[in-house]
């Protein structure tokens, strides 16, 4: 029986950075915005958030608005609306249209 955590082939899992670029809906007011969950297509959760505002570009949306974010922010966030998986520097898929693909649906979440 293997001691390692699920996802990791080393037994070691990765250093959080300290602050993360997180998707958000595109109001003008950073303070109106919404954080962007996906409920991918087991049901589950996802919040996406990226190391550097690069990789948000490159994985996320070319010029998707975003908010920084510290880990004390990301438990705020679910705390107020929980979601299952926290996934760093990852492609959620979307389309040039932000339109997702099969199985996965971006919502707003408050």
């Amino acid at each position: 029986m293997s001691t390692r955590p699920m996802g990791s082939r080393t037994g070691v899992l990765p250093a959080m950075p300290p602050v993360v670029y997180v998707p958000t809906t595109d109001e003008s007011d950073p303070a109106l915005r919404q954080v962007l969950m996906h409920t991918l297509h087991d049901g589950r959760t996802a919040l996406f958030v990226y190391s550097a505002i690069d990789r948000l570009f490159d994985f996320y949306r070319d010029g998707n608005a975003w908010i920084v974010c510290d880990v004390e922010t990301l438990q705020r966030i679910h705390d107020a609306t929980p979601y299952d998986l926290l996934l760093v520097d990852r492609d959620p898929g979307l389309d040039d249209s932000g339109a997702h693909a099969p199985g996965t649906d971006k919502t707003p979440r408050p």
